[in-house]
């Protein structure tokens, strides 16, 4: 399944000119607030009208406005969870999820059983009876995802649904949101969290004052020295990789394209597929293998790329092997010192390295 989005809309001080495609799993839209992130995602859910512009689910034209074709929201079969639940407050926690469902064509309406599963799924089951004044932030976020799921949805549209809850909360329910990418639905993520779609997201459409800047799969609009601007000090590096065994000193052995790389998590399961994320900040290099230090994870690699940053600090992206990268933020003292020119092989050190699950097995 997949949609296709072409808007064009003029506001009085901003205007939006944009084409992409987002596929089955979770295509995030970033960037920073005023990018037009809610605008595109208003226009898919029927809450918008734009000036000119076509939206489609495979075959079914959701807008065409060269054919005047507008679904009204109710008929385009779409869930949408916005940053606060709106959740009902009068009915439970059940009779919200049921209200969701009754929305769902008779054909294709959940079964109980399809509902039991949601429920696990999300981990409310033992929230049915409240109400949602009795609920936390983040159960109110599950609730709100569970009710969107069960309306039978062709895809789901989340506008920053963590950005209203605190640290706590949002490790709370990141879990959950993982989970619904193996629904098999197109998902559109709005976030300006790069951490967030660094572990959700399969492709990522970067935007800046209404106008894409970068498209495609997640490593590697994150690994890209472009999108630096965008990503300030979140600018670092995506790498997937597989838990190939847990050593008897407690560190996990993960098998990536860089080759192996060890983390202090004996929670992960030998054959579980991770995300790796190293923030180019926590990436030291050096011109010779290294001697008697503590970091457990260094890596050679070829310099295909130094760029100048608007701070005056270095952005440095290494080659690892022909299907990974990493990036170096560095002072342009450091560069001199070490002489660094693209081509050249050096050694990165990886001070820490972030961990987001992809499937436990």
């Amino acid at each position: 399944m997949t949609l296709s989005v072409a808007l064009k809309q003029s506001f009085e001080d901003f205007s939006l000119n944009l084409a992409f495609t987002a596929g089955p799993g979770v295509t995030a839209l970033f960037g920073r607030s005023g990018a037009g992130k809610t605008t595109v995602v208003n226009a898919v859910a029927g809450l918008l009208r734009p000036d000119h512009g076509r939206i489609s689910v495979d075959e079914r034209l959701l807008l065409d406005t060269a054919e005047g074709v507008f679904l009204p929201p109710y008929r385009r079969r779409v869930g949408y969870v916005f940053q606060d639940a709106r959740l009902f407050p009068h009915l439970s926690v059940g009779g919200n999820l049921d209200y969701g469902r009754r929305f769902a064509p008779r054909a294709e309406r959940p079964s109980p059983a399809r509902v039991d599963e949601v429920v696990a799924l999300l981990g409310i089951g033992a929230l049915l009876d409240r109400r949602p004044g009795a609920l936390s932030g983040g159960e109110r976020q599950r609730v709100a995802l569970g009710r969107a799921i069960l309306s039978a949805p062709r895809l789901l549209l989340l506008d920053e649904p963590l950005a209203a809850l605190d640290e706590a909360r949002k490790s709370e329910i990141l879990p959950y949101l993982e989970g619904l990418r193996d629904l098999g639905l197109p998902i559109l993520y709005v976030s300006h969290s790069a951490a967030e779609i660094a572990r959700l997201a399969s492709h990522v459409v970067m935007l800046e004052a209404g106008r894409i800047t970068a498209a495609g799969p997640a490593e590697a609009v994150l690994s890209d020295p472009a999108s630096a601007g965008a990503l300030g000090r979140e600018t670092g590096a995506l790498i997937h990789a597989r838990v190939e065994a847990q050593d008897s000193d407690g560190l996990a052995r993960l098998a990536t394209p860089a080759g192996p790389i060890w983390v202090a998590r004996p929670d992960l399961p030998p054959g579980a597929q991770v995300r790796l994320r190293i923030l180019a900040q926590e990436v030291m290099l050096a011109t010779e293998a290294p001697k008697g230090i503590s970091a457990l994870n260094v890596l050679m690699g070829q310099i295909d790329h130094i760029g100048e940053e608007a701070d005056g600090s270095v952005l440095v992206r290494l080659r690892l092997g022909e299907e990974a990268a990493i990036l170096s933020r560095i002072t342009a003292r450091s560069r001199r010192a070490l002489d660094l020119a693209p081509g050249r092989h050096v050694y990165a050190i990886l001070k820490s390295v972030s961990i987001a699950e992809v499937s436990r097995g």
